[in-house]
């Protein structure tokens, strides 16, 4: 078994010169940083007191899920011999609010896979079963992750 380690950095920036001295005294901007890489702005959700034009950590969650599945995707595609041209996804999460907790209760993703070779539909379709279980965040999750596929070929309509 290998280990691999990921660091980064986290800095609140929400004291509006009270810090936390009531709920609605304090703002939910945060601040991440990893060396080399552009900064993210985070913030809460809307819905928790937060910026809508910072990302949140249920839409990161969606993001790095719905990331993780294209390139293990990718990569089955190339083992199957499958030349995959295009790929986009437009993936939800649902979130179960429970009290002042909750859980994520299920995300779905929704890829649209381009390519080549008419011959290899069926394929491109299964092997997002083989992605799902490559993902190391699918894996990691204890809700579902599902699939819902739509694969085109180059010059053609949907299949």
């Amino acid at each position: 078994m290998t280990d691999h380690h990921y660091a980064l950095e986290l800095t609140w920036q929400g004291n509006r010169g009270t810090g936390t001295s009531g709920y609605r005294d304090y703002g939910r901007q945060v601040l991440l940083h990893a060396d080399g890489k552009p900064d993210l702005l985070g913030s809460a959700d809307p819905t928790f007191r937060g910026d809508a034009d910072r990302w949140n950590p249920e839409e990161l969650l969606v993001a790095a899920l719905g990331q993780c599945h294209l390139l293990s995707y990718l990569h089955s595609a190339v083992n199957h011999g499958i030349t995959v041209l295009a790929y986009e996804d437009s993936p939800v999460g649902t979130m179960a609010q429970v009290g002042q907790g909750g859980r994520f209760t299920d995300v779905l993703l929704r890829p649209q896979v381009t390519i080549a070779d008419p011959a290899h539909v069926g394929l491109a379709r299964e092997i997002h079963h083989e992605a799902s279980a490559n993902c190391f965040i699918a894996q990691s999750v204890n809700f579902p992750v599902r699939h819902e596929p739509t694969i085109l070929v180059a010059g053609d309509q949907e299949s």
